[in-house]
């Protein structure tokens, strides 16, 4: 990355010094501060003094070097510092010293910040208040050159005008018309699931996980991702899959539910790091009264009774000062809801990073598109997730769709219907048809949320046209290959499938529109080919 110099000018007061901070946090800029140099100036002198004296030792140097000063400190610091490093200074007084630096490193972006005369003193006043001795704002603006640092304004790239701004308008100001910023962005990619739920999207997060530096969790748990680990598995109900694995940062979204008690101990399970760690403050919480509100659901439709449901609708319909908990009012997750989503987020893309979104549950659950009233709670498809994420679409690059060769849902206890499935069979038939063990399918088809056996039926294709056409996947993921023949889970490349299953494929690729890209042949760390073009 090329390296940048920024250079702040402006009179006291106008927000340089906070700018600069902000600016060094956001995007790991190094400041280098006038102020010290010219105290150490002064300490070399045998020297010490206020304000006053720092603004006469500034400009003897500037005075004696024709401004080079800044740009000779700054060289000693650019040898020493790695090779993508970037810099802020902190306060530019006049143009030879601008001149200066710009004749000495490429990439330089001027900024100057100006305020009303008034606002400036208002400033000031607040800044002095418990100083012994600071001279007033008229005193300091006696000396010529701060007197005529206004004129900077003529030679800058960018002018903003402080007034009536919080330090962080200031800073949105600035970065959105600095270029190096606007250019950099990183990208977004979603994984939603095409079916059911259940289509195994955790391995595949699971398996790309190290592809990201951010992964965004939606949904509640109601839905369990299984993921393999060692020579088990781990089911992740509201933190991102791979979490325990994977050195990536993860983020709950602002549209989220949670269990805060499950939550802190899948947190501890997962033994995730603070740092490691943003729950959105608005995430909403489930209560013990929503649980116990969703038996009725239990029944009638075969929901997983987890309280999801009721604590959106309560996020609806309970909108009293004190009607609704939400993360940030929960004591436990206080640590990780100090900064919210989109602040994460964005600037995660603006420093170029990867993003991946994890859905959870399927398209055909979508409380707008699934067969009602046998859906969830939520939209379930990739406008829901980014939704839920508090990200835009024009930032998404791929869309990768997960698809088993035989959808499942769940079943229902009490024996009611749970939904519709377009051709339903039952496991002994994919038994004989893979050659696997029946008590080795019922094993693994078992809810990992309510750990009831699932039903199962034959392959969807107008299921796929439409989530297609919902979800716009520039991929198919397709997991259980081992279902269609138990010979696939020895396959470690695409030419090693079954000839039946890669016409099965063909077939997917037809009617989506879209390329398999990731196959899974069966639950482990090697059971997934990979063939990606990204």
């Amino acid at each position: 990355m090329t390296r940048w110099i920024i250079i702040l000018s402006g009179p006291i007061s106008s927000g340089k010094s906070t700018l600069a901070e902000l600016l060094a946090v956001r995007f790991n800029m190094k400041v280098v501060k006038t102020k010290q140099l010219l105290m150490s100036s002064l300490a070399s002198k045998g020297e010490t003094g206020g304000r006053i004296s720092l603004q006469d030792e500034g400009d003897k140097l500037d005075k004696r070097t024709k401004g080079m000063w800044i740009a000779d400190e700054l060289a000693k610091l650019v040898v020493n510092s790695g090779r993508d490093d970037s810099f802020i200074i902190d306060s530019a007084r006049i143009a030879e010293q601008v001149k200066a630096i710009r004749n000495a490193f490429p990439s330089v972006i001027h900024v100057h910040l100006k305020a009303p005369l008034t606002t400036l003193t208002s400033r000031y006043n607040k800044r002095i208040k418990n100083e012994t001795g600071a001279p007033s704002y008229d005193k300091v603006r006696e000396n010529p050159t701060e007197l005529n640092v206004g004129t900077m304004e003529e030679i800058a790239d960018i002018v903003i005008d402080t007034d009536r701004c919080t330090s962080e308008d200031v800073f949105i100001r600035a970065t959105s018309r600095m270029s190096l910023f606007s250019s950099r962005r990183g990208y977004v990619d979603v994984i939603v699931g095409g079916q059911y739920g259940s289509e195994g999207k955790g391995q595949i997060v699971d398996y790309l996980a190290d592809d990201y530096d951010i992964i965004v969790r939606v949904g509640g748990p109601n839905a369990g991702h299984t993921v393999p680990e060692g020579e088990g598995t781990f089911v992740y109900h509201m933190l991102p899959s791979g979490a325990r694995t994977h050195q990536v940062h993860l983020v709950l979204g602002p549209g989220m539910v949670v269990n805060p008690i499950k939550l802190m101990e899948e947190i501890a399970k997962c033994n995730v790091d603070v740092s490691k760690l943003t729950i959105d403050p608005n995430v909403m919480v489930i209560t013990a009264k929503d649980v116990e509100t969703e038996e009725k659901l239990v029944r009638d439709i075969g929901s997983t009774g987890s309280g999801v449901g009721a604590a959106t609708a309560r996020r609806i319909m309970d909108r009293r000062l004190q009607g609704v908990k939400l993360a940030r009012d929960i004591d436990e997750l206080d640590p990780y809801t100090s900064r919210k989503a989109i602040d994460v987020l964005s600037e995660a893309l603006a420093h170029n990073k990867r993003v991946l979104i994890e859905g959870t549950q399927g398209t055909g659950l979508s409380l707008y598109h699934g067969e009602y009233p046998h859906v969830t709670s939520r939209d379930t498809i990739v406008a829901g997730c980014l939704s839920e994420a508090g990200i835009a679409p024009m930032r998404v690059r791929r869309v990768i769709m997960v698809c088993r060769t035989y959808p499942i849902r769940v079943k229902n206890p009490e024996g009611g219907s749970s939904g519709r499935l377009s051709q339903e069979i039952n496991w002994q038939i994919i038994s004989k048809r893979s050659e696997i063990p029946l008590k080795e399918l019922e094993e693994h088809e078992r809810g990992s949320t309510t750990g009831r056996l699932r039903r199962v039926g034959e392959f969807d294709w107008k299921l796929l046209q439409e989530s297609s056409f919902l979800n716009g996947p520039t991929d198919i993921a397709l997991t259980f290959a081992d279902y269609l023949s138990n010979k696939n889970a020895k396959a470690f490349r695409f030419d090693q499938l079954e000839p039946s299953t890669i016409q099965f494929i063909e077939e997917i690729e037809r009617v989506s529109g879209a390329p398999v890209t990731l196959i899974a042949t069966g639950l482990g760390e090697r059971h997934v080919i990979d063939r990606r073009s990204w």
